[in-house]
């Protein structure tokens, strides 16, 4: 029995099922975190130290708890909205710094000063002179966030449109692109890559800094968000409550980097071929 000659211009292969498996970005990463819950459920097994450190279980337990209690998500919305507030302001600041930096020189010079100065400052370390300006309340909360957001975002914006090439300029000139024409249509989006990265930098620096700014407030006024619920698992030696708190940080981040960031990525910079997938 003779079979059929293949058509040379069919190139198309079958993968098999793992190999098409691997190529999905979603359960590789999934398959990191899976890897990563076992060597925490084996070496917390091991030690058998829950005070100290708690199992995997032990923990999803706890968190499970502090779900269906609504203490977690009602902390959880605490932190979120003080965050959301403070991260905006940033970004209008941020936005500020960049078109000054942009349009003049002398706020590039002002811009690349501040930026050397304020940049290495850990925004946590600026707390107790808030506490000093503004007391105990979210203004203090808020001035961190602000700290935190704002060098990040203007840094890497005020690059990403220094980075735009002459001849793409030009190149919209020709087009009759000028002012806010030429700013939407050709500099915003080749700057966008930086422009993405300062608000990812951004909004971890917020994220972590308001976290830990938490902890000092919930020390002492009794009250805050998710890391008010930390300190306060701490204290009672509740510790798979303590990393049920973690946990739910480190969820949080994951959501927003690929549920919001990544989106924005995949709908720009990666759809018009800036970066690769």
């Amino acid at each position: 029995m003779v079979l059929p000659a293949k058509d040379p211009s069919d190139v198309e292969v079958k993968l098999p099922l793992l190999m098409r498996l691997a190529g999905i970005t979603f359960l590789r990463r999934l398959s990191v975190l899976v890897v990563l819950a076992i060597i925490w459920q084996l070496y917390a097994t091991r030690i058998d130290v829950p005070i100290l450190f708690p199992s995997f279980a032990e923990t999803m337990r706890a968190l499970g708890e502090g779900i269906t209690s609504g203490v977690i998500p009602a902390r959880l919305l605490v932190t979120l909205k003080t965050l959301m507030v403070g991260y905006l302001i940033g970004l209008a600041i941020a936005s500020a710094c960049t078109i000054l930096a942009v349009s003049t020189r002398i706020g590039t010079d002002i811009l690349s000063t501040l930026t050397a100065m304020f940049n290495p400052m850990p925004a946590i370390a600026l707390l107790p002179l808030a506490l000093l300006w503004f007391g105990l309340g979210n203004v203090s909360l808020f001035f961190v966030i602000v700290h935190s957001v704002v060098w990040a975002v203007a840094l890497n914006g005020h690059s990403g449109f220094l980075g735009v090439s002459e001849t793409l300029r030009m190149a919209g000139q020709t087009f009759g692109l000028r002012g806010v024409g030429l700013v939407f249509h050709i500099l915003i989006p080749a700057a966008l890559p930086s422009i993405v990265t300062g608000l990812k930098i951004g909004w971890a620096f917020a994220w972590r800094t308001l976290i830990a700014a938490e902890l000092v407030f919930g020390a002492a006024s009794g009250q805050g968000g998710l890391g008010w619920f930390i300190f306060e698992k701490r204290n009672s030696l509740e510790t798979p409550s303590v990393f049920a708190g973690l946990l739910t940080v480190m969820i949080v981040g994951l959501v927003i980097e690929n549920g919001i960031f990544r989106q924005i990525e995949k709908k720009t910079v990666i759809k018009w071929g800036q970066v690769r997938a």
